[in-house]
C-alpha cells in the first residue's frame, strides 16, 4: 500500500527562508500554497516589490497568499480550506494566532535562527554577534502562543569565528536551517519525534533593531565597537560622524594598544586600517563609506579622503 504523502503550507518572507522552501521543493514534498507578506514598496520610485519567498514560489508555480493579517477570520477560513497536514514557517514575520496553529493536523513548525532558549525574538542573529557568542545555530520547533516558546524538535551549531558578519552568519545559519529541516521532516511526518521543551530559566530575547542602535560610541570598549561594526553589516551598517558627514563603518577589528587620546580621535591611517582611540583599546577601521559612495577598502579610501587628526563621533 503507498502512503499518502502529507500535504505542506510554506510561511516565510524573506531571504533567510529562502533555502527552506528550496529544500522543501528539493525533496519533492507537495506544497498546497505559500504563505508570504504583501508586497511592501520599495526604491525610488516606490514600487511594490516582491518578497524572496514570493519571488522563489511563483517560480516554481505554486499558489502565493498574502493576507495583511492572519487574524482575518477570512485568511483563516482560506487556510483552513486548504486541509495542510502541516505548516512550515521560516521568519514570515506575522502572528500566528492560535486559532491559525491549530489548524494543521501536526501543528506549525519554525525554523529559528538560534539555539534555543537563547536569543527568542525578531533579531537573533545580530543579538548573538553584539553579546560576543562563540556559537549559535538553529532549531526546529513547535510554534505555541508565546514568543518562541515552543518544545524543539531539532537542533544544528554553527560556530561564529571572530570577524564574521551579520550577513555572513545569516547566510550560514539559512542554509543550516534547510539542512535540518530536510534532515528531520520525515521523522516528524511520520510522528517519530518527540520535541524537547525549553529551558525558561536560561532563556534571552532578541528584539528588533532599532538604527539608533548603530551609531558608534567611542567611549565603550574597542571589542564593544567590533561587535557592532560585525553585527550590523549590511543592516542597518554603523556610522559615526566626522565633521559633518556621515561615515558608514562595514568593517573594524578591534585591537589591545593602549592609547592616552580622547574616544574618538582618528591616531592614525595606513591601508591596512584607520586606527581610531575607544574607551578601551583602538578600532582599525578596514571598510567604510561616505555619503554619495560606495563602501571601499581603507586602502581605496585614502587615495581621495584623509582622517587623521581629526575626532570622530558627536560634535
Amino acid at each position: 500500500m503507498v502512503t499518502a504523502v502529507p500535504r505542506l503550507v510554506f510561511a516565510g518572507t524573506p531571504e533567510f527562508a529562502g533555502p527552506s522552501l528550496e529544500a522543501l521543493l528539493g525533496a519533492g514534498y507537495p506544497l498546497a500554497a505559500v504563505y508570504t507578506q504583501p508586497d511592501r514598496p520599495a526604491g525610488r520610485g516606490r514600487r511594490a516589490r516582491f518578497s524572496p519567498v514570493k519571488t522563489r514560489a511563483l517560480a516554481a508555480n505554486l499558489p502565493v497568499h498574502q493576507p495583511a493579517t492572519l487574524r482575518d477570520p477570512a485568511a483563516q477560513a482560506e487556510l483552513a480550506a486548504l486541509a495542510p497536514e502541516l505548516l512550515v514557517v521560516a521568519a514570515y514575520g506575522l502572528i500566528l494566532p492560535p486559532a491559525v496553529l491549530a489548524i494543521p493536523r501536526l501543528g506549525c513548525v519554525n525554523v529559528h535562527a538560534s539555539l534555543l532558549p537563547r536569543w527568542r525574538g525578531a533579531a537573533p542573529i545580530q543579538r548573538a554577534l553584539l553579546a560576543g557568542d562563540v556559537e549559535t545555530g538553529v532549531c526546529l520547533m513547535r510554534m505555541e502562543a508565546g514568543l518562541d516558546t515552543g518544545p524543539v524538535f531539532a537542533r544544528a551549531t554553527c560556530p561564529i569565528p571572530r570577524g564574521m558578519t551579520g550577513g555572513e552568519l545569516h547566510d550560514r545559519l539559512a542554509a543550516l536551517g534547510a539542512e535540518t529541516l530536510r534532515a528531520a521532516l520525515p521523522d516528524l511526518l511520520a510522528e517519530r519525534l518527540i520535541p524537547e521543551p525549553q529551558d525558561e530559566s536560561r532563556a534571552t530575547y532578541a528584539p528588533k533593531l532599532d538604527k539608533a542602535e548603530a551609531e558608534l560610541d567611542w567611549t565603550r570598549p574597542a571589542l564593544d565597537l567590533e561587535r557592532q561594526v560585525l553585527a550590523f553589516n549590511p543592516s542597518p551598517v554603523a556610522w559615526t560622524r566626522t565633521d559633518d558627514q556621515t561615515l558608514r563603518v562595514w568593517r573594524a577589528r578591534a585591537e589591545a594598544e593602549p592609547t592616552a587620546a580622547a574616544p574618538g580621535a582618528v591616531l592614525r591611517e595606513a591601508g591596512d586600517g584607520i586606527v581610531v582611540a575607544t574607551g578601551a583599546g583602538v578600532l582599525r577601521l578596514t571598510e567604510i563609506q561616505l555619503p554619495g559612495g560606495r563602501p571601499l577598502p581603507v586602502a581605496a579610501f585614502l587615495n581621495a579622503h584623509r582622517l587623521a587628526g581629526r575626532r570622530l563621533g558627536p560634535a
